[in-house]
């Protein structure tokens, strides 16, 4: 299977994914199917929309019927599919976390496909992976996943990291999507487990009066 297909059958997977979390998140705040088929819009095709405008290049899928496609499939039967199952909180986790890695690694081929260097590139794939779930976060009055503690956009570079690293080293294509998303997938559902997080920086702002009469 030629490499472009390869890359254009899970680009697909990653928005039907990130469509059913947007979808997921339009059920928790109550939307209506309008509110529903937004965020399952804006989640899938957000951060491919920015970063395709940052590189300077057509955005994706306005030329291109099948992404819509898939976005309305999935939304829709995230709804029905919720008439039948209980569907968690951890669910939408979940389906975000596999989308956080499918884009997140795709993002950097595709800015790799375009000559761009592997650090611009992974920055590129951070921006796909993130930044859809953002839009959706702030859409719904959450804070972003990015902005929360526990380890989200670290798993993105993990995975576009990844998928870099194999490249140059002339990993086959198929190989080096799969290592990617074993390792960002990997991170992002572990910290989701076990409540990892990174470091917290933690500034105590000392009132200088107080200091005074210290």
């Amino acid at each position: 299977m030629e490499t472009k297909l390869i890359l254009y059958l899970f680009d697909l997977l990653g928005g039907a994914v990130f469509a059913v979390s947007g979808a997921l998140m339009a059920g928790k705040k109550q939307m209506d199917l309008f509110g529903v088929l937004v965020l399952a819009g804006v989640t899938a095709i957000g951060g491919g929309t920015v970063r395709d405008l940052l590189l300077d290049k057509d955005v994706f899928w306005l030329y291109d019927i099948n992404y819509i496609l898939v976005i309305l499939i999935a939304a829709f039967g995230t709804v029905i599919l919720k008439r039948v199952i209980t569907i968690t909180n951890k669910v939408l986790l979940i389906a975000d976390a596999f989308g956080l890695a499918l884009f997140s690694v795709l993002g950097t081929a595709k800015a790799l496909s375009f000559d761009f260097a592997p650090l611009i590139s992974i920055i590129m794939g951070v921006i796909t992976g993130v930044v859809g779930g953002a839009i959706r976060d702030i859409l719904c009055g959450e804070v972003p996943m990015i902005l929360r503690k526990d380890i989200y956009a670290t798993a993105a570079v993990l995975g576009g990291s990844v998928y870099s690293i194999l490249i140059l080293i002339n990993v086959s294509p198929a190989i080096s999507i799969i290592a990617g998303l074993f390792f960002a997938a990997g991170l992002r559902l572990s910290a989701i487990k076990w409540n990892l997080g990174l470091p917290i920086f933690n500034l105590p702002i000392i009132n200088e009066k107080e200091q005074k009469h210290k």
